[in-house]
């Protein structure tokens, strides 16, 4: 029997399917554009291998498009007939599994499938990704932490992937808030593997969350073999650069980089929309005139409304909608959520707590009801983390929540969710707490002024 480079055991009898197996996890790992190219030459050399037909369909679920639900499913019954006809090895009947309890809306039973095929080898860096990617997806920061030091052991200097594990690791590790060990662990992972997109990112991450934009630009700009290679995913690193520029005040390069990188392609990806509507909301919370660049976002929000697939997606097509000002359209999506709600499934409780009053919140920020904005993302903001994503993501909802405060005239409560928002960068105050903290300070002078009077 064949081994991959994850050294397990894979139920292909042909040499060049495993090399496009192999082919595939990498560029799976390293966010390369030739992954589907790999996937699709396997199922064509070796169609009785079950594990492929089931990668198939777990990209599509990540994608969080409700069209690519059908493609998923299909993946999953050709998976299961092979399986019945050929059989399989045990780490392959998991990946199996997991897709079919995904495709029932439960993502939770999908990692713990991945987190068993990772009991079986803990050097199996394919599902090692797989399982972090997931808890990516439902906000699960320190699972995704705990589930990497478990094997990281097994990911010696001798693994062919361990460059990648180790970006993995540091991304978990900024994300559970330490910062200098995330900084380390990922400029190492460059190291041994020098196109790993994802832990380079990882440490732009840290730059971000720590206020330190010259490292971070330095970063991204000395490391260009880290992402070029990279799939949409290069987009989302152009992003970070973006948030860099906007610390450091240069809206010009942020506007920019909008244009001749973010959104230069306009894709429907809501990885790549939510780049694009978070950049133009904080240009606009600093006062920045954005132009006309919410039309063609909105317009694709309008025609994703109905997706429901992630709480996260949703929340960045309201951006939109709020942005162009797009009210019918905004309630529309708030009456969707509401359906979504009263679903089945593990995201129906991430509709119900946070989705359903933050999309309320930011429906009633883009119409200057800054009250209720305030009063319903508040309500929400506990459970931000639950929709996924990162923190320098889900950063976009607290400076909306922080604003709303402020325009309502509760200063002390801004007050208290920026002193809050800076502790979790370890006391990094960056330049969107200290233009706020500077405006609070000065309403208070002025109102000491007058009562003085």
């Amino acid at each position: 029997m064949h081994h991959d480079i994850c050294f397990c055991p894979v139920s292909i009898t042909d040499q060049t399917a495993v090399d496009h197996w192999n082919g595939m996890v990498k560029a799976f790992l390293s966010h390369g554009t030739t992954a589907p190219k790999h996937l699709k030459a396997l199922i064509e050399t070796a169609p009785e291998f079950a594990m492929a037909h089931a990668a198939k369909g777990l990209f599509a679920m990540m994608m969080g498009r409700r069209e690519l639900i059908g493609v998923a499913q299909e993946a999953y019954t050709n998976a299961v007939a092979i399986l019945a006809k050929f059989g399989a090895t045990h780490r392959e009947r998991l990946w199996i599994d997991a897709l079919g309890v995904w495709l029932a809306a439960k993502p939770t039973a999908a990692i713990q499938c991945m987190e068993q095929a990772m009991r079986l080898n803990p050097a199996d860096t394919m599902s090692l990704k797989v399982s972090h990617a997931i808890r990516f997806i439902i906000g699960d920061s320190a699972g995704m932490r705990r589930s990497l030091e478990r094997v990281m052991s097994a990911h010696g200097t001798d693994h062919p992937l361990r460059g990648y594990a180790l970006g993995c690791l540091s991304f978990a590790q900024e994300e559970t808030g330490d910062y200098a060990l995330a900084e380390q662990t990922g400029l190492e992972a460059l190291q041994f593997a020098p196109d790993d997109a994802w832990g380079m990112h990882a440490v732009a991450h840290v730059y971000d969350m720590t206020h330190d934009p010259d490292k971070g630009i330095a970063l991204i700009e000395q490391n260009t073999s880290a992402w070029d290679h990279c799939n949409n995913f290069r987009f989302h690193v152009w992003w970070h650069k973006a948030l860099l520029h906007l610390d450091r005040g240069e809206h010009d390069e942020v506007l920019k980089l909008y244009d001749t990188k973010i959104r230069d392609e306009k894709t429907d990806d809501y990885r790549d929309f939510s780049n694009a509507s978070s950049l133009l909301v904080r240009l606009e919370l600093e006062g920045i005139k954005v132009g006309d660049r919410w039309a063609e976002l909105a317009d694709l929000a309008e025609s994703r409304s109905e997706d429901g697939c992630l709480v996260f997606a949703d929340l960045h097509y309201m951006l939109a909608l709020a942005g162009d000002s797009r009210g019918d359209a905004a309630n529309k999506m708030i009456a969707r959520v509401a359906r979504s709600a009263n679903e089945t499934g593990d995201q129906s409780l991430v509709m119900q707590s946070p989705g359903l009053a933050a999309a309320e919140g930011l429906a009633a920020f883009g119409e200057a009801r800054y009250d209720t904005a305030f009063q319903q993302l508040s309500a929400a903001r506990p459970a931000f983390q639950t929709m996924g994503g990162s923190h320098a993501q889900r950063d976009v909802f607290e400076r909306v929540t922080i604003d709303a405060a402020l325009r309502a005239g509760q200063f002390d409560a801004a007050e208290s969710l920026i002193l809050e928002r800076t502790s979790i960068r370890k006391g990094a105050t960056d330049t969107f707490a200290l233009s706020r903290l500077e405006n609070i300070a000065q309403y208070r002078l002025i109102n000491q002024a007058t009562a003085a009077q």
